[in-house]
């Protein structure tokens, strides 16, 4: 049969499903079929089973619709073939840019959550900002509806108002004498005086903790002067992921498309199989520094001598030591800059083939503005770069990977500087004293990387969707200037890279058991020799240690920390 013939099969078949291709979206069906012609019928009749799993927001397909769900196929077809492993490894991984993430917003009355369709724009009216809050108001509201002390039985008479932890309103308490829960925004309505506001109204609160903007549990009484006095506040209790998933069955809040239980279940095998697969993290890595890309250089070379080099690296921001703010006139430089680091990856011929390189601007990167979240690094900078390295990714800040089942977001800002900076007064220390895990316990309860005041971070009203962690991923990565971290919460890794820049510090990360490995490189002993032991056996550490001990080598210690089980 002809191109044509096979045209007219291809929406003659998918017309009897109910399905219409754009023109686009039939040719990538096409050239999905030209791959099988002894099994044609048999790979159409398996494409179109496999979109109509998919949770799809029209009848009428486009390019994108089909080709994630070949992408798929392919993936499937690959991972059958040993020889294919790194063919399937690389379909496996999906990066996701931060403005093609699906918005969501939740429907109170329904209790459902609805996509909202249709182009964003970039500049809102002020009834986005007023949809940025209570977007945010009700998707911890719904969360908290659902928890065991907060949740009050219909059928339970036996539960005293007292041992009731159920949400009472703002404007409900009025009249309303004792103890009351009530859950709301930190809010400055006027300078130096602190409310707490819902959606319904707001009362002047006493006591506050954390950011201006984060929302809170109170436990407090209502004072006859109209003062809510708090006497126990802290953030809306975390939802196990797996719970979260169960209530939103087909809807995809991360962007890497929805999955059937059959192949969730079949790239969860190919997930855990993939233990050669290792992610290396690098932030600030500054290429008008001539020191930074020597050592660079000396990372490179360790990890391409090794048997098993990594899948994927990743490069965020800042790429210049200097802000790339209207002062700075030396973008033609930093352009050369970035085509002198395509030259060095390019020398690498294992790194160039094997592995891919993922870039996400820093906070003080070229680009429109500092408000989040933000576009991925110009053309004008980059295309030189990705004329020695075709497969170089750019993409946005933050910007999320799909690794099979696997959710893992990244992040660019010097956050925890500025929480500290933002808090009302400090955290307590009964549980931990650590800065790092206090803020990974604040994003996470709040679902929301950046829970700042829009005062301090400027965010993008139509797209604070973007910065969600709902459902929580499996790993948050927050690239900051602050000393590395790991730490392990409620089942989330998260980590903190370090500054290579300035601390010489970078991580790699084992999707298949979630492990970190963090790692310093001594600058006066940057050789490829103590280097080279990165990579002992499968690219990560080559001693992997739990008390950060210093292994020496003939040329000098590579410091490598603890791995996060």
């Amino acid at each position: 049969m002809g191109a044509a013939g096979t045209r007219k099969k291809v929406q003659r078949r998918f017309k009897l499903r109910g399905f219409t291709l754009k023109v686009d979206a039939l040719e990538e069906v096409v050239s999905f079929l030209s791959r099988f012609p002894d099994a044609e019928d048999d790979a159409l009749d398996l494409l179109i089973d496999e979109i109509d799993k998919e949770s799809l927001r029209s009848s009428i397909l486009d390019k994108e619709a089909v080709r994630r769900v070949v992408g798929l196929l392919l993936e499937a077809e690959a991972a059958v073939d040993p020889a294919s492993a790194a063919v399937s490894s690389r379909s496996a991984l999906r990066v996701i840019d931060a403005f093609v993430v699906p918005r969501f917003q939740y429907d109170p009355i329904k209790k459902v959550f609805y996509e909202r369709t249709g182009q964003l724009p970039i500049h809102g009216e002020a009834g986005d900002k007023a949809d940025l809050y209570r977007d945010r108001c009700q998707l911890l509201l719904q969360r908290l509806s659902r928890d065991k002390y907060f949740s009050r039985s219909s059928f339970d008479f036996e539960m005293s108002e007292a041992e009731s932890c159920e949400i009472t309103p703002v404007q409900s308490l009025i009249g309303c004498a004792g103890r009351r829960w009530i859950m709301g925004v930190i809010s400055q309505l006027e300078e130096g005086q602190f409310f707490l506001e819902d959606l319904t109204a707001a009362y002047k609160i006493t006591s506050g903790f954390f950011v201006e903007n984060t929302i809170i549990v109170a436990e407090g009484e209502l004072l006859s002067n109209g003062i809510f006095q708090v006497n126990t506040c802290g953030f809306p209790p975390l939802e196990e992921r797996e719970a979260s998933l169960s209530l939103l069955m087909g809807l995809d809040f991360f962007g890497g498309g929805v999955l059937s239980t059959e192949e969730t279940l079949r790239l969860s095998g190919l997930e855990k199989k993939a233990v050669n697969d290792m992610f290396v993290v690098l932030s600030d890595v500054w290429l008008d520094n001539e020191e930074t890309m020597e050592k660079l250089a000396v990372v490179l070379d360790g990890y391409d001598s090794v048997e098993i080099v990594p899948s994927l690296f990743i490069l965020m921001g800042n790429f210049c030591s200097r802000p790339c703010n209207l002062s700075y006139n030396a973008f033609s430089n930093l352009r050369a800059q970035f085509k002198k680091l395509g030259e060095i990856i390019e020398a690498r011929s294992r790194l160039k083939e094997h592995s891919r390189f993922l870039f996400i601007p820093g906070p003080d990167d070229a680009g429109p503005s500092k408000v989040l979240p933000r576009c991925a690094l110009p053309k004008y900078l980059t295309e030189e770069l990705q004329k020695h390295i075709p497969n170089a990714i750019f993409s946005s800040n933050p910007c999320r990977i799909k690794f099979y089942t696997q959710e893992i977001v990244f992040f660019r800002q010097d956050l925890l500087y500025r929480m500290r900076r933002s808090c009302l007064i400090p955290p307590s220390t009964e549980e931990t004293s650590d800065p790092f895990e206090h803020l990974v316990a604040t994003i996470t309860h709040q679902s929301h990387l950046c829970p700042l005041p829009l005062t301090v971070q400027p965010i993008i009203w139509n797209y604070d969707h973007c910065l969600r962690l709902y459902p929580t991923p499996h790993t948050i990565v927050l690239g900051d200037r602050s000393e590395q971290k790991a730490f392990k919460y409620t089942g989330i890794t998260c980590f903190n890279p370090g500054s290579f820049s300035n601390d010489n510090t970078f991580a790699a990360y084992r999707p298949c058991t979630r492990e970190v490995e963090l790692s310093a490189l001594e600058s006066e002993y940057a050789t490829e020799m103590a280097l080279s032991i990165l990579g002992g056996g499968g690219g990560g550490c080559g001693s992997t240690v739990d008390n950060g001990d210093m292994v020496i080598t003939s040329e000098g210690p590579v410091r490598c920390g603890g791995t996060i089980p």
